[in-house]
């Protein structure tokens, strides 16, 4: 007997990129810029922590994290964000990409009654995704100037319907970084319709990689109807490990911490701990703020001359890439394969941004220049 035909995911957009790697490791050396995955050292304080909190691993660990890390994460908002949260206030996650997948089912089954997730037109795949692993609608929304999320255009009917907006600011894939008052906007509108205003807030960090910049949080606005979501993967080299928190709404933020205890999601123990003293350190993190700028600088003047140019913002290590010569990403993504270069067609990212390549700035500062030099080469630069 035939089971009934069901839903089956599509393809993973970074399994979509197996053509243009093939080209690029044709030339012998490839620097893989697809995907934000850091490559730098883990901080020596975090390995320590590691090593020392051995004890932790025996037992099962708080789901919503242990008081060390929550306490450590209300002292790092206070300390670099200016906003004052309480510890009871903030819940453990295992990384954040399960909780932004997870987060719209968890949702519906508190309000039944609402079944859309609202999220950027160009933006990281999984927002989307966690709506439809949820059964719920995804619908974008319509980017403004400056790649900022335009709510304004969201339709009224699709509003009435939303469970949920996420925003993204310094954004992924196009590094925009949120303008003064645009949190306190975004959230007046989603407040004024019952829209839990969520962001994703895993590049504070790099706000700018072009100056001194201001890290800015949705928590600004307040915490009633408020989420800010966080990682340690970029700003601390922890994406193996797996951590990050989520802060605001008090009733949001117990539902989800007792949902998520039920579901049996919990960081390991030791790599909470490590957790902690990252959030108390943030030497290592301006050691990897200076990388990243060099990096962005070495990739932007190896750009010059050769009519591709970034249109995007001035945050996060990423840069947004368009080709003045016409060539579509998957075009210009190619070229960059014949010098060696991996990059991410824009329409990973949405349907709009077809002319895009977003790339990475996740490879050692030496590579990355080898692989400048060949750029240019290639890309017809004097």
């Amino acid at each position: 007997m035939m089971a009934a035909e069901g839903w089956y995911p599509p393809p993973y957009p970074q399994d979509r990129l197996e053509g243009l790697r093939s080209v690029a490791e044709a030339t012998g050396a490839v620097v893989d810029l697809s995907v934000g995955d850091p490559c730098d050292p883990l901080p020596p304080i975090v390995a320590d922590a590691l090593a020392t909190a051995q004890g932790r691993a025996e037992r099962y660990p708080a789901s919503i994290g242990f008081p060390e890390v929550r306490e450590a994460a209300s002292g790092w908002m206070q300390r670099r964000l200016r906003v004052v949260v309480s510890a009871e206030h903030v819940r453990a996650c295992v990384g954040t990409k399960e909780f932004v997948a997870s987060l719209p089912r968890f949702l519906s089954l508190r309000d039944p009654a609402r079944d859309t997730i609202l999220y950027p037109a160009i933006s990281y795949p999984t927002y989307a995704m966690g709506a439809t692993l949820a059964g719920l609608r995804a619908v974008p929304v319509p980017m403004g100037d400056g790649w900022h999320l335009d709510f304004d255009a969201v339709d009224e009917a699709d509003a009435r319907r939303a469970l949920l907006l996420w925003c993204n600011e310094p954004a992924n894939p196009t590094g925009a970084v949120p303008t003064a008052g645009w949190f306190e906007e975004v959230v007046s509108w989603g407040r004024a319709r019952g829209i839990l205003v969520a962001s994703d807030e895993c590049y504070v960090e790099f706000s700018s990689l072009e100056g001194v910049g201001d890290r800015a949080t949705v928590l600004v606005a307040g915490l009633d109807g408020v989420l800010a979501v966080h990682s340690l993967s970029k700003r601390s080299n922890m994406a193996g490990l797996r951590v990050g928190f989520i802060a605001g709404d008090a009733g949001l933020v117990e539902y989800l911490g007792e949902v998520r205890k039920h579901a049996g999601l919990m960081a390991a123990g030791p790599v909470q701990m490590a957790a902690a003293v990252a959030l108390g350190d943030d030497a290592h993190v301006e050691l990897q703020r200076a990388r990243y700028a060099e990096r962005r600088r070495l990739f932007l003047d190896a750009l010059a001359g050769t009519g591709v140019e970034h249109q995007g913002g001035s945050g996060t290590f990423y840069l947004w890439l368009d080709d003045t010569g016409g060539r579509d990403g998957w075009e210009l993504a190619g070229d960059l394969a014949k010098a060696g270069i991996v990059a991410a067609p824009g329409d990973l990212y949405g349907e709009a941004p077809a002319r895009h390549v977003r790339v990475a700035l996740t490879a050692p500062t030496s590579d990355l220049g080898v692989a400048c030099t060949r750029l240019r080469h290639v890309l017809g630069a004097g």
